[in-house]
């Protein structure tokens, strides 16, 4: 991750596809390959608490390993509620990668995300996370839990976790104040 994170998330200007990871990874679209597996899930007690809803909710799961040329630099599962999404293209994986990432697939269903929060801890992988990232047992992850949350105040998304190697993860801030 290499850009100005608290931007990571705003749309995008220039030419060419892009999502935040693309440009995070400071790589064209060309050189970005997505992993993809989707199933449809109950949200246990942890997810109903992200979401701020009653537990066995249906949720959409959606499993990403993220590639930079061929090396795989991020898993992730992000969990969107099957109500916003059931019979859309947002719900079908053949069309992942989405340029704009999921606030703009969330976009496409009249979904305003006004917000996103991001939670990040530090540890050691799990094996499954080492072996996905091919890296060893000894090299720490970042782990992260984001939450896109629409202009009515609910939440939309919940990635849970986002899981990058510590070895190359760079997060930058950058905090404006009003002062």
């Amino acid at each position: 991750m290499t850009s100005e994170y608290a931007d990571r998330y705003r749309t995008a200007r220039g030419a060419g596809p892009s999502t935040p990871y693309t440009r995070d990874q400071g790589i064209d679209w060309s050189e970005y390959r997505l992993d993809k597996r989707f199933e449809q899930v109950q949200a246990d007690a942890e997810l109903a608490a992200l979401f701020g809803c009653e537990p066995g909710e249906r949720l959409l799961a959606r499993h990403f390993v993220f590639h930079d040329n061929d090396q795989p630099t991020q898993i992730s599962t992000s969990y969107v509620r099957w109500s916003d999404v059931a019979g859309t293209p947002v719900a079908d994986p053949i069309n992942e990668p989405w340029p704009g990432g999921t606030r703009a697939q969330l976009a496409t269903l009249g979904i305003t995300v006004k917000q996103v929060t991001e939670s990040f801890t530090a540890a050691m992988p799990t094996e499954h996370e080492a072996a996905v990232l091919r890296i060893g047992a000894g090299v720490p992850v970042l782990r992260y839990t984001r939450r896109h949350i629409a202009d009515t105040g609910r939440v939309v998304e919940v990635a849970h976790p986002i899981v990058r190697r510590g070895d190359t993860t760079v997060v930058d801030f950058v905090i404006d104040l009003d002062d």
